[in-house]
């Protein structure tokens, strides 16, 4: 009620404030009708004394008579005038003293929120901060990075929203540039192969693998090297070795883990496949072949994941086999792979890619064309 009540007087003060010059009373005006006759007629005495026709006694007594019937007409006239002005001045006043607040208070209660409680200013601030879109945020900083590019902890704060907002190549950008201004540390190691492996959809490259490596070598227990290490491991055909890491992963972490429930359903996902490790036909006893242990566990798994596990372990397989191209073993697996996700051009276009990265290697070829011979592929 203190809040109506203070609203109220302060309403009345305003109002008043703008009617008091209203309700003065103005200097009264020149006269009426009356006033001007009586006005004439001293003139025309003071015309009469000057000629000679009256004598000066005559025209001073008929014009203090003149002068009294003049000021009465006067008064008389100003007094009717005032009335009529202030008739008008106070009915404005009574509408805007009291119609005004009630149209405006009866408006408010129509269209307002009257009991709706008070916002803190700190509530107000933080609401605007979140009704502002995360790409005007991040331009934000990236306008302040401009002026600022040594600013590591910019750099450091701007790199991980890239990350979750999917612009992938500008976040390991912003991490290069948090490892070189704000020091070079497990985590921000970790974030850019994160990111490299993002702008790969998915898969884990030569050098997202790298900067996981050095993250781990900073940091034995950093938990998203480990995880995709663990992921490098399951794409390059390695289940049980990702298992491995993922376990041990679980196995030193606290129970209330923020990441702990990703590293389970990872772990569930290779050991979904409970089959032994099928051996390579073409090399007997020489790796796991990548097609089979994979592509079994993979069958329980969504269209979608299955899709996309399978996708990155062959991408994976393939990236490492342009940049070592003597490993007979590797070509044999990805040339089973792609026969197992039926796409035998891949298969002959692997084949070909194999013997031209063997080169002058004669044993290497041999190998390579008693195995494509098991797989079915001519030699």
């Amino acid at each position: 009620m203190s809040l109506w009540f203070l609203l109220a007087l302060m309403t009345a003060v305003a109002v008043f404030a703008v009617l008091w010059p209203l309700g003065r009373r103005t200097a009264r005006g020149g006269g009426g009708r009356e006033s001007l006759v009586y006005t004439d007629q001293l003139a025309e005495i003071d015309r009469e004394v000057a000629s000679g026709l009256i004598s000066p006694a005559d025209g001073g007594a008929a014009r203090v008579e003149i002068g009294r019937r003049l000021l009465a007409a006067a008064d008389a006239e100003a007094g009717s005038t005032a009335a009529v002005r202030l008739g008008w001045r106070r009915a404005v006043a009574l509408v805007a003293l009291i119609g005004l607040p009630l149209a405006a208070g009866g408006l408010y209660l129509r269209l307002g929120s009257p009991a709706m409680p008070d916002v803190p200013l700190a509530s107000r601030k933080a609401a605007s901060v979140a009704s502002a879109s995360i790409d005007q945020l991040i331009g934000q900083v990236q306008a302040h990075l401009e002026k600022n590019p040594t600013d590591g902890r910019g750099w450091s704060v701007l790199a991980p929203v890239l990350v979750r907002v999917g612009r992938f190549d500008d976040a390991a950008q912003a991490y290069r540039n948090a490892i070189q201004y704000a020091g070079d540390d497990a985590a921000r190691r970790a974030g850019l192969g994160e990111a490299l492996t993002g702008a790969a959809n998915g898969v884990v490259t030569a050098d997202a693998k790298a900067e996981f490596e050095r993250a781990v070598k900073r940091d034995a227990g950093e938990a998203k090297a480990n995880y995709f290490l663990g992921v490098a491991a399951e794409q390059d055909g390695r289940p049980r070795d990702a298992a491995a890491i993922w376990r041990a992963m679980l196995a030193k972490a606290p129970a209330d883990a923020p990441w702990r429930p990703v590293v389970t359903a990872a772990l569930a996902r290779v050991d979904s496949g409970k089959t032994p490790v099928a051996k390579s036909q073409a090399s007997p006893g020489k790796g796991p072949a990548l097609a089979d242990d994979t592509i079994a566990s993979a069958k329980d798994m969504s269209e979608a994941d299955r899709g996309s596990m399978i996708r990155g372990m062959v991408a994976r397989l393939a990236a490492r086999l342009k940049q070592n191209g003597d490993d007979v073993d590797g070509w044999l697996r990805l040339v089973r792979a792609y026969m197992v996700l039926n796409e035998p051009d891949k298969s002959r276009a692997a084949r070909d890619d194999a013997r031209r990265a063997l080169g002058q290697d004669e044993a290497g070829l041999r190998q390579l064309n008693e195995g494509l011979k098991a797989l079915g592929i001519d030699g």
